[in-house]
């Protein structure tokens, strides 16, 4: 029964792990083109959540910043459509992280930042980094946006894991 116990308990674990990228695999928004709904400042643009750094101290000028929008949004676009798996989102570290909560992450084919299905939505701000499971969602977009309410979006880092669907592998009958 130990056995059975333990056995569950590591495929449960497994399956639960299977979401974080391979090692080895590649960030594919570094090579993407991002925008948000405002720039607080000059230094906080859209394009530091995509830029490889995971510092989360906003003084370090690594993070992006919009004004306090209603219904602020960030959007990231990959140029070509993915399979995407996984989103890690790292979010701010020296303040205010209850500003991501509720915050809705989606993937999609489309420009527009609320025509996109949810890949998922972040509730739990006590860590730092955020893993989403997308599941292969298909899409050109990632969008993060806090529908509903005047808010500050600050991201320190927006990690895409996929593939394009080309690259799937092909089972031959």
């Amino acid at each position: 029964m130990k056995f059975l116990v333990l056995l569950f308990a590591y495929a449960v674990g497994g399956w639960a792990q299977s979401c974080s990228p391979q090692p080895g695999a590649q960030n594919l928004a570094t090579s993407g083109k991002a925008s948000q709904s405002s720039n607080y400042t000059p230094f906080a643009t859209a394009d530091k959540a995509i830029d490889g750094n995971k510092n989360g101290v906003f003084s370090t000028q690594t993070c992006t910043h919009t004004n306090n929008d209603k219904g602020p949004w960030w959007k990231l676009d990959l140029k070509q459509s993915y399979k995407i798996d996984t989103i890690v989102i790292t979010n701010r570290q020296d303040c205010c992280p209850e500003r991501l909560k509720g915050a809705e992450v989606r993937v999609g084919n489309s420009a527009e930042n609320k025509n996109n299905p949810v890949c998922g939505t972040i509730n739990d701000i006590s860590n730092p980094q955020n893993t989403l499971c997308c599941n292969g969602m298909v899409g050109r977009y990632v969008n993060v946006v806090i529908p509903g309410r005047e808010e500050w979006l600050t991201l320190c880092e927006v990690e895409v894991y996929g593939v394009t669907p080309s690259k799937e592998p092909h089972v031959c009958w």
